[in-house]
């Protein structure tokens, strides 16, 4: 029907259902989640990061909550590409959302090895460049913090996927995020994915010891929503509606109202990751609260959202 309200979204070519997705790391590789929400609801699901062989991460304790967030020291923990391709790439054929893999290396090679075997799975859409982990000593945030890395790295991974979409998902510990997003752009990115977690730590002060065994870890959740709503909107101004590349917003997102912050600040899609923990299906109930908007505020389509903040 003409009348109906149209939350679907083109993001860099690929036409979803809607615009919020699952965070990755958050998620795991799909079947963790799927018996607590319909993933077909969503418009995008990210899976945890995959590495070319499995990762141990970082020792426990390697969470702890925080005011308002929780801090992660999980170091890239992951399966490795074999067993993701023989035990979750069969699961994540199923679902009709769009799959994107988050990409993560020690050297520009490992991560181009892993782009390279999965560029042809028919069940990919794309793949989330992760160029902004703190908490690993080697790749991570050491790729994504220098323009000329961040080109240099996104333009090798893009060759090595092809035609499927290649987002790199930024770091917010740089001195100017909208010139790591341009360096991303013009290497060939499709789409920016923003943002990681700020580096931060927490003290026991019985021991007087970092309580992580990392020392620091990653910073998300509700604390961090105002600076990456911040940086989205500066993004979107300073790079991207000159580029008409799609941003994945993100940062302590946990209702509908935050997800259309994000769009209204310049946000294509949005993703939802901490708040997961808390609230399993909170993603189905973020799309349907942006439905809910959109048909009280009389917007046709979530397009019409996406950077119309009035300044």
């Amino acid at each position: 029907m003409k009348n109906e309200i149209d939350i679907s979204i083109d993001f860099a070519g690929v036409e979803l259902a809607n615009p919020v997705f699952t965070a990755s790391g958050t998620c795991g590789y799909a079947d963790e989640l799927s018996d607590f929400v319909n993933l077909d609801s969503l418009g995008g699901f990210i899976t945890k990061s995959i590495t070319q062989n499995p990762r141990k991460g970082n020792p426990a304790p390697r969470i702890v909550e925080t005011d308002s967030g929780m801090l992660n020291a999980i170091g890239l923990a992951n399966i490795g590409l074999e067993k993701f391709i023989e035990e979750k790439l069969p699961t994540l054929e199923k679902f009709s959302a769009a799959v994107f893999v988050n990409l993560a290396g020690k050297s520009i090679d490992e991560y181009v090895d892993v782009a390279k075997r999965l560029a042809n799975e028919k069940s990919l859409a794309g793949f989330e460049l992760n160029i902004s982990c703190p908490n690993v000593a080697e790749g991570g945030i050491h790729f994504g913090t220098d323009p000329v890395q961040v080109a240099k790295i996104t333009a090798a991974v893009k060759k090595a996927v092809g035609e499927k979409i290649l987002m790199v998902k930024l770091s917010p510990s740089v001195t100017d995020i909208s010139q790591i997003a341009k360096a991303a752009i013009e290497a060939g990115a499709d789409a920016i994915s923003m943002l990681n977690t700020f580096t931060a730590m927490a003290i026991d002060i019985e021991t007087r010891k970092p309580i992580l065994a990392n020392k620091t870890g990653g910073l998300s959740g509700p604390a961090i929503k105002p600076i990456a709503l911040y940086m989205v909107n500066k993004v979107y101004n300073e790079v991207a509606k000159k580029y008409k590349i799609p941003i994945l917003g993100g940062g302590g997102i946990r209702s509908a109202k935050d997800a259309i912050e994000f769009i209204i600040a310049g946000a294509t899609a949005v993703s939802v990751g901490t708040a997961s923990f808390i609230e399993p299906n909170c993603t189905a109930k973020i799309v349907d609260g942006i439905k809910n908007y959109c048909s009280r505020k009389k917007v046709k389509s979530i397009t019409e959202l996406t950077g119309s903040l009035e300044v």
